[in-house]
């Protein structure tokens, strides 16, 4: 096979021969002779090598052969994979404490495997013959930003764009037409200066233009890596960067036929008729049956695999369709991805097949092709004056866009620590600008050094963005109120307004009989807040749903929350109870976005998280530990909200166990003697559980409750301050409740933790129904001393996670309770 230069390169001088053939390795056995040719280019001879082996020398016999296994296609190709990967993970382990992106990590990687760095005049280069194994790298490369342009348009949501409003519009398109402008002006000045092709007016259009636009699937990587989805700043991104995608296919389509058109004008009309077809056959026919798979296939159950297989195989065939006629081969993947309805079932069940094999096998390829074409070595010996004019054209494109960003959010007078980040964001570089700058590589619009000049500007503009970001933005910030929103500061004839967060359907047993005890009556109303969670898969925009205001599509609707929750609300009477639905679909890591947004809007004075019995398992100890993303959500949530902060954990279903086999939420309580228990060590979630508790008892005629105090010996570990605030409101409690026989209050003297368990285990006597605790702010450390070396699970505090692991025998379920944390 022989190897020669394409034609976008020049031929190296035939005193660099020699060089060059000493920098060979000598050819493996299936390697037969080395001969020379002549080429000839402007009546100027050069002689090149042509190496003649065997296109099949895919694997060596082995070392011990006297072979080098590195030269042999299959070998090379495993070793290239493995090194480019430790690599980006050795790499994204030196840059995570900078705040950078997975993004740049992986770039660098693949520079380092290229001319700029390893292939240099290295050991690497000289002992290492690559031959047949880049062709593949670089097909596999290729395949890379296939499947990525197939996963995103997958993800991609159009509807969302109908729904922007003029802020997100105007934004979108003045961060892209006056970078883009400013920058083709500035090329204009400069056309003497660039090469011929780069000089062509269709090439400086495009530059220009594509060099404005925003990179919406970076956009949303960069803010789900950074948990910032479901924040203001996120959501404007994601809707202003579709808009910008939108108007870039607009732009590509355009540009291609200007390409065309050079050639000839027939070319052009050609190539307008075969997009006009594929449009029809894509975004009508293959929609529609796209459409026809997600309607047949029965709520809850997982797509066909026939399917999936044939959608699977229809991106090659689409990608091949579109490079035959003369389009990218990344169009037919991504319009394929646009055919296919966002979400549930067809797109997230073609991202559970796909976005693995892409992320972790296709992509490292890519970005080893990105590196296999970055060459510093080439920039810096075309010089200064080459690099000047694309080097001034891409600065003035990222710092316009960055600065008119900015201008018109303030135009919207968005708030300053909003419309700064907003604007940064906006600016960051990824995977589409790098597959636009391989593609007009292949077009010979820029060459090698041009092309290292955009990938290193992408790499600077991106560092240097990303860390501003995570320092001047704080999602968590809006939350943060100076106002007690808390149940012991809400008077008892006043709405409790209760904010419910639903992570899974089985939870909702466990919320309505908790809502049951709380007895809500139209002298002690509630209003309720019911927030629907869905993990975001299949899109890359979240989305919120207020069911009052907007149409939610049916699989997201709940129907059976929607419908107990209602229910409660019929029987208990519209006085005593209001109820609002919302939805929010998200990534699980911002789900605390929604929840403490939710809560703030309206002034809730509680969040309640709910924990199914079976949705946690227990580590070897017994202690509870929720599912990853449930004790995520917790956490965030505990350390954000805006209020206080109750977590159910129906332990066995005991609290749900009461609804089973009625029909009717009035049902579920019908039997007295319902017992409640509150352990108070003292602080202020002690206090705060204390006052719920008396609320549900004051309301609710069915149920007794148990109060132990427990004190210190001596008063060790006490301070005069939490002293104080606890004795203050045992006493309005106990002065409030001395007449009534359904309470009862003991007080429990112990010097440490283990003596805390044994009065705690010599109360469970199986008669109660709920323990509710304090989480831990305030509580005299004494009265803990000990436990706290076997907690598995801190979101409960160290008592609630004892008496919700299996080694405390007690059925009955837990709530704990947080009173709000006063950061504002």
């Amino acid at each position: 096979m022989a190897r020669f230069y394409p034609p976008r390169l020049q031929p190296p001088p035939p005193e660099a021969l020699d060089e060059w053939r000493w920098n060979l390795h000598p050819p493996p056995p299936s390697q037969h002779h080395l001969s020379v040719t002549s080429h000839s280019q402007i009546n100027e001879t050069v002689v090149l090598p042509i190496i003649c082996r065997r296109a099949h020398d895919a694997r060596t016999n082995g070392i011990f052969f006297g072979e080098n296994p590195l030269a042999y296609t299959f070998p090379f190709l495993l070793f290239e994979f493995f090194v480019v990967i430790l690599l980006t993970r050795i790499i994204r382990f030196i840059l995570r404490p900078l705040k950078q992106p997975k993004i740049i990590s992986e770039i660098i990687a693949g520079i380092l495997m290229g001319p700029s760095v390893l292939r240099h005049k290295t050991w690497f280069a000289k002992n290492i013959v690559t031959g047949n194994a880049e062709f593949v790298v670089n097909n596999i490369g290729i395949m890379g930003f296939m499947f990525f342009l197939f996963v995103y348009g997958v993800k991609m949501d159009t509807s969302l764009i109908k729904k922007s409003g003029k802020k997100h519009i105007s934004i979108a398109l003045m961060s892209i037409f006056v970078p883009s402008i400013s920058a083709f002006s500035v090329a204009l000045t400069m056309r003497k200066n660039m090469d011929k092709e780069l000089a062509k007016i269709t090439s400086l259009g495009g530059i220009a233009m594509y060099l404005g636009l925003s990179s919406c699937p970076l956009l949303f990587i960069f803010l789900k890596e950074n948990n910032l989805l479901s924040s203001e700043v996120g959501r404007s991104a994601i809707s202003t960067g579709l808009i910008g995608d939108l108007v870039g296919i607009t732009l590509a389509v355009a540009f291609e036929a200007g390409k065309q058109g050079e050639t000839g004008a027939m070319h052009a009309l050609w190539y307008m008729i075969s997009l006009a077809v594929y449009v029809v056959i894509f975004f009508v026919f293959i929609r529609r049956a796209m459409v026809w798979i997600s309607d047949t296939t029965p709520e809850g159950q997982a797509v066909k695999s026939t399917y999936v297989t044939l959608i699977l195989l229809g991106i090659f065939v689409a990608s091949f369709l579109t490079d035959f006629v003369g389009l990218s081969i990344g169009a037919g993947a991504l319009w394929l991805g646009l055919a296919i309805p966002a979400g549930p079932p067809l797109g997230t069940m073609i991202l559970e097949k796909t976005e693995t094999l892409m992320t972790e096998f296709f992509m490292p390829f890519s970005f080893l092709l990105i590196g296999y074409n970055t060459d510093v070595y080439a920039m810096v010996a075309a010089g200064w004056s080459y690099a000047y004019p694309l080097f001034c054209m891409t600065s003035t494109a990222y710092l316009t866009k960055f600065f008119s960003t900015w201008f018109t959010t303030i135009y919207w007078r968005m708030p300053f620590r909003d419309g700064l980040p907003l604007s940064l964001v906006l600016s960051l570089r990824g995977q589409i600008e790098l597959i636009m700058f391989m593609h007009w590589l292949d077009k010979r619009m820029i060459n090698p050094p041009g092309y290292t000049i955009l990938v290193l500007m992408t790499i600077a503009v991106t560092a240097i963005f990303s860390p501003m970001i995570m320092i001047l933005y704080d999602p968590s910030k809006p939350y943060m109120v100076n106002k007690r929103r808390t149940i012991q500061h809400t008077p008892p004839d006043a709405d409790l307004v209760i904010v419910l967060s639903i992570l899974d359907r089985e939870s909702i047993s466990g919320i309505l009989n908790l809502l049951e005890l709380s007895a809500p009556t139209s002298s002690n109303p509630m209003s309720i807040f019911a927030l629907n969670l869905i993990e975001l898969l299949g899109r890359t925009s979240p989305v919120f749903f207020d069911h009052d205001r907007q149409q939610v599509p049916p699989r997201y609707k709940c129907i059976q929350t929607i419908n107990a929750l209602t229910q409660f609300q019929s029987v208990k009477g519209f006085d005593s109870v209001k109820l609002r639905f919302f939805t929010a679909i998200t990534s699980k890591q911002t789900m605390y976005q929604d929840i403490c947004e939710l809560a703030l809007e309206n002034k809730a004075t509680l969040i309640v998280l709910s924990l199914h019995h079976e949705a946690v398992t227990h580590n070897l100890e017994g202690a509870i530990v929720p599912g990853g993303g449930s004790r995520t959500i917790i956490s965030s949530v505990l350390t954000q909200a805006p209020c206080s902060v109750g977590i159910l954990v129906d332990k066995s279903g005991n609290l749900g166990s009461r609804v089973r086999g009625h029909n009717s939420v009035h049902g579920s309580f019908s039997r007295s003697g319902h017992k409640l228990a509150v352990l108070f060590l003292g602080g202020a979630d002690c206090r705060e559980a204390l006052v719920y508790a008396d609320r549900m008892v004051a309301s609710n005629e069915e149920l007794s409750l148990t109060v132990v105090r427990f004190l210190a010996f001596n008063h060790e570990g006490e301070t005069e301050t939490e002293k104080k605030l606890d004795d203050g409101m045992m006493t309005w409690f106990w002065v409030k409740n001395e007449r009534n026989d359904r309470v009862e209050y003991r007080e429990v003297v112990v010097e440490d933790g283990e003596q805390t368990v044994g009065a705690i285990q010599m109360m469970n006597d199986g008669s109660y129904d709920l323990w509710i605790v304090g989480r831990r702010q305030g509580m005299n450390p004494v009265i803990l001393s000990g436990l706290s070396n076997w907690s598995e699970n801190e979101d409960l505090g160290v008592v609630g996670d004892y008496i919700a692991s299996v080694d405390f025998s007690s059925s009955a379920s837990v709530l704990v309770i947080q009173q709000q944390i006063l950061r504002g």
